[in-house]
């Protein structure tokens, strides 16, 4: 094997948890520690097969519904986000809730807010069913029409074409997104943007950071699970960036060493729900097979963190009694 094809490794920096995904696992730690378990959280907390497992061994006893919560218990709302009816539901059941909602989400919920108030019909680009497009969305379901993707555009019916403004998911392609604005504006001249980008930092720096190592890996693999949307765009970013093939996989034992063949690079990064042990898992994984040698591309710094639910910061026990009028 000559120097050029030496097997390496290009690892994207950054990548992994971004701030509102540890917020929402620390979120649950904390319950678990000040309350003790079992808490209840609500959907995931994060889109990761892995951390979801490990707060269950810790306590964490995950549902689908509000209604799956027993009364008078404390359940933890997911970084996705919640409609405000969740919120009713949980009052009505009396729960001590603790919203862990990323507060990058949270700033969408209130552009909804705002603009609907405003009488404006809200075009919200984002994927159906995920589960913050529905928690935005039930910010003011009479005024926002969702349009998943560029293709959806003609099927868009709104009630009048000057009172127009565009949201988005914050877990999308910074690329797909844009096209679809630029095809909304097409057929909507008047169509106003939001006051700032709605999609979140740590998205586009993990797009921006795969796309620089995508044109030089014959493999990029991505860490993270199938359920993930931001993690789900990097293997579209990688291969619209000139990578010869991608792959997601939630950990290193899911790599098909069928994909290595002819492999001379291989360029490596997670979604941002994802921990880094598991990126060290891949990492070992191909230093077993020969990719020792690792070059880390850093294509920004991350230092934004955001603190803990107020929840946490009060008694919720004292919550708790005081709702069950004891």
């Amino acid at each position: 094997m000559t120097a050029t094809a030496a097997r390496r490794v290009l690892l994207a920096a950054p990548r992994g948890y971004c701030a509102g995904v540890d917020r929402a696992v620390i979120a649950v730690e904390k319950a678990l520690e000040q309350y003790g378990a079992p808490i209840y959280v609500r959907k995931q907390i994060v889109h990761n097969k892995y951390v979801v497992q490990t707060l269950e061994k810790k306590g964490a006893i995950f549902v689908d519904e509000t209604e799956e919560v027993p009364e008078g218990s404390i359940v933890v709302f997911s970084a996705h986000g919640v409609a405000p009816v969740v919120h009713e539901e949980a009052a009505e059941r009396r729960l001590a809730s603790v919203d862990a909602t990323c507060p990058l989400v949270t700033k969408v919920h209130k552009e909804a807010q705002r603009f609907a108030a405003e009488d404006y019909d809200i075009l919200l680009i984002g994927h159906e069913g995920h589960e913050e497009v529905v928690g935005t969305m039930g910010e003011a379901p009479d005024r926002i029409h969702l349009v998943d993707g560029p293709d959806d555009v003609d099927n868009v019916r709104v009630r009048d074409e000057n009172r127009l403004v565009w949201l988005s998911q914050t877990t999308l392609s910074v690329d797909e997104t844009m096209e679809t604005v630029g095809r909304l504006k097409e057929r909507f001249p008047a169509l106003v943007s939001p006051p700032s980008d709605d999609i979140c930092y740590a998205t586009q720096n993990r797009q921006v950071a795969v796309k620089e190592i995508a044109a030089e890996s014959d493999l990029v693999i991505v860490v993270g699970s199938r359920n993930s949307s931001n993690s789900v765009r990097l293997v579209e970013v990688a291969l619209g960036a000139g990578a010869k093939a991608s792959h997601l996989v939630d950990f290193a034992e899911e790599i098909d060493e069928a994909w290595l063949e002819g492999v001379s690079t291989v360029g490596v990064t997670s979604g941002a729900s994802v921990p880094e042990i598991l990126v060290q898992g891949v990492l070992e994984w191909l230093a077993q097979r020969g990719y020792e040698d690792v070059e880390v591309f850093r294509s920004a710094e991350e230092k934004l963190t955001f603190s803990l639910p107020k929840e946490l910061r009060r008694d919720l026990r004292a919550e708790l009694g005081a709702a069950s009028g004891s």
